[in-house]
């Protein structure tokens, strides 16, 4: 799950799955965030007053980003807010200032992004926009005064959570029980925190796996266990998704009379039948030549395409029905925690999670007060190429360089990682621009930003900050895409062929402001739970008046434009997000088409493209006999219209079947197509 990477991802969760404070005894308790195995990220510390306020500090800064709140609230009896306020900066340097208050019956806020007041009769916690992880103690707290187990939500829906762990922990000298409440009602995925076990229950830790663990300062023994602990209850519920959502195909399916999509020559095809065995496609025929099967797929000539790939994920055990069900059947991870990746990659050979596969790329990072704790982060090139080594011997195809890679060390790493055969991509490395990466080998650059920085930097811009977003929301409206500068830079990726990964659709968030809907969404909004719309109004960025919002409209129009000029020009393009899955994948399309692709060609970079710079083009990527059948079926012609990639009917990838409308009702979705299903031979 990511939004802009882990740490922008970790808060669009926590205020997401509640986003608000703590309900304590007249005490003071202080958290510690860890990440990359022990490394203190931040803390929370909240304080219950003898005038009734509970007070809550929340800091966490990783990969030179982070939250920075303060709230103070007081409870009614019932548990609940009767006053809250939340104030300071979000993740991307928003602002935060957020109200509430119930006065009997009459509840009433307001956020940077909204306002609204509604009439409550009985027990009903308010969920803000922006919040602490405290928050968790407060909904535990209240539902546990619930008899019904189910706690009404203001501005709307209900709450529930249940058992589905529980551990011993051993700090402060003696043992504690401690449970894992599995929480459903909020969000798209249950969200998951450890409550201690007494008669008022609060929050313990709250752990994001792989990335992130919240514990009670002094227990931080404990967060390892506990988190293999929940990685194990999660898989158990994971499994049994699997089991219900995935349709196993037994012998030969037959599509028959759909329209075949060519991605290697971005063209629609004639109506064909598509003969698929064990997972792999055996023949690709004349409409009514395909031949016996035992099942069959009435596709009435409906457009079949490869499936998609996400050329930009950094993948969650819970992501896979987002992107199954938006035809992603491929996602390209872009860094990860090591271990867990692993165990993802096993689950997902094994069956036992849904998702799409994963092509790993290696994440290399420097040692740094700003470095991101994914992977290997490394302050020697012998430390460097023993983290290829690593990825190397584990079949990673590519490796990622980060933000604080030591410069000095950027060529001899390259070089050793291509002696390998491995492809080389990521970030540019802090104190130098797009091209010395280029120079340097890279073999692919991520992020339309990292590109942009290159007009904008010198030797002594420290790119690490939140720099890196504001500048290039600032100074590229005047940027002229006609100018030497640019051209010679747009030349250079052409003759190298270094390939581009802009996630552009991620970068909306440059000039998205308070109150509006994200345009990641906003063509399906209606479709989302009322908390996900109104999360996905508040804005990341800090836009202070209006002529600042028109300059970075002007800004973003020139990325789309730059990454259209690339495209023509012969630079290799792939398709990823590094945000929701799925969703911006079909929005990151759209801004294609909007950049001067034909809605063929972005087709042809969504599928073929993905393929061919994973390296998997001799498996995946183009519907042809003898390869993997990873297959998407689409009610509408996204060929002449590039949205209806958001009319995915049928998704088949590789021996099992799945409903986009199943998958997405289990999410609380209001389904976009009505399945066309896998049905007995006649």
């Amino acid at each position: 799950m990511t939004r802009r990477g882990r740490a922008a991802g970790y808060a669009g969760l926590v205020a997401l799955a509640l986003g608000a404070a703590d309900a304590l005894a007249a005490e003071t308790i202080r958290y510690v965030a860890l990440v990359d195995g022990g490394k203190q990220a931040g803390h929370q510390t909240v304080t219950r007053g003898d005038d009734g306020v509970t007070r809550v500090e929340f800091i966490f800064k990783d990969n030179g980003r982070g939250p920075e709140l303060k709230e103070e609230y007081v409870l009614a009896e019932d548990g609940t807010y009767r006053r809250y306020r939340v104030q300071g900066t979000s993740t991307f340097g928003a602002k935060v200032d957020e109200r509430f208050e119930r006065k009997g019956t009459k509840a009433e806020w307001k956020t940077t992004a909204d306002a609204g007041a509604v009439d409550v009769a009985g027990t009903a916690l308010y969920t803000p926009l922006g919040g602490a992880p405290a928050a968790f103690s407060v909904a535990l707290g209240a539902l546990g005064r619930r008899p019904d187990g189910k706690l009404p939500l203001i501005p709307s829906g209900a709450l529930t959570a249940r058992k589905v762990a529980q551990a011993q922990v051993h700090c402060g000298g003696k043992p504690r029980e401690v449970h894992l409440m599995a929480m459903t009602g909020i969000g798209l995925t249950p969200t998951f925190a450890w409550a201690t076990a007494d008669a008022s229950p609060r929050l313990f830790a709250y752990i994001y796996p792989g990335f992130l663990q919240l514990i009670e300062d002094g227990c931080q023994a404990d967060a390892n266990a506990l988190e293999t602990r929940q990685k194990q209850a999660e898989g158990e519920v994971l499994a049994d998704l699997a089991r219900r959502l995935g349709h196993r195909l037994a012998g030969a399916t037959l599509i028959r009379n759909a329209r075949v999509f060519d991605s290697e020559h971005a063209r629609l095809g004639p109506a064909s039948d598509v003969l698929v065995r064990d997972g792999r496609i055996v023949s690709v025929a004349p409409a009514g030549q395909g031949g016996a099967a035992d099942q069959v797929v009435e596709a009435g000539g409906r457009v079949l395409l490869p499936g998609l790939f996400d050329m930009h994920g950094h993948v969650g055990r819970w992501d896979g029905g987002l992107n199954l069900a938006s035809g992603v059947t491929t996602v390209r991870d872009m860094g990860n925690d090591n271990a867990t990746l692993q165990q993802m990659l096993k689950e997902i050979e094994a069956g036992t999670l849904m998702s799409p596969d994963v092509v790993p790329a290696g994440f290399i990072e420097g040692e740094s007060p700003f470095s991101a704790r994914n992977g290997f982060v490394v302050k020697t090139l012998d430390e460097a190429k023993k983290a290829v080594d690593w990825y190397a011997e584990h079949g990673y195809p590519q490796i990622k360089i980060y933000n604080s890679f030591p410069k000095d060390l950027l060529k001899d790493t390259v070089a050793y990682a291509h002696a390998k055969g491995l492809r080389v991509s990521g970030h540019v490395p802090a104190f130098l621009r797009a091209q010395d990466a280029v120079d340097a080998g890279f073999d692919e650059l991520q992020h339309v930003n990292q590109l942009m920085l290159n007009f904008f930097v010198d030797d002594k811009t420290d790119t690490r900050t939140l720099a890196r977003f504001y500048l290039v929301a600032d100074r590229t409206a005047d940027l002229d895409l006609d100018g030497k500068p640019v051209q010679d830079f747009i030349a250079s990726l052409a003759g190298k062929q270094v390939a581009i990964d802009p996630t552009l659709a991620t970068f909306e968030f440059l000039h998205q402001r308070d109150g509006e809907m994200s345009p990641i969404v906003a063509a399906v909004a209606d479709h989302l739970p009322p908390d996900v719309q109104r999360q996905r109004k508040a804005a990341e960025m800090n836009i202070p008046d209006d002529a600042t919002a028109a300059r970075y409209d002007r800004s973003f129009a020139k990325l789309v434009e730059f990454v259209g000029r690339a495209y023509r020009a012969g630079v290799p393009l792939v398709a990823g997000t590094d945000e929701l899955p799925g969703f911006t994948l079909q929005r990151e399309l759209e801004l294609y088409v909007q950049a001067g692709l034909t809605p063929a060609q972005v087709l042809q970079v969504a599928t073929w493209n993905g393929a061919k710079y994973s390296r998997t083009l001799d498996e995946r990527g183009s519907i042809a006999p003898g390869k993997r059948a990873d297959l998407v079926l689409i009610d509408g012609d996204p060929t002449a219209d590039i949205s209806d990639i958001r009319k995915v009917a049928l998704v088949i990838k590789g021996d099992t079947a799945y409903y986009p409308s199943e998958i997405h009702e289990a999410l609380g979705i209001e389904p976009f197509v009505a399945p066309v299903k896998v049905g007995a031979a006649r």
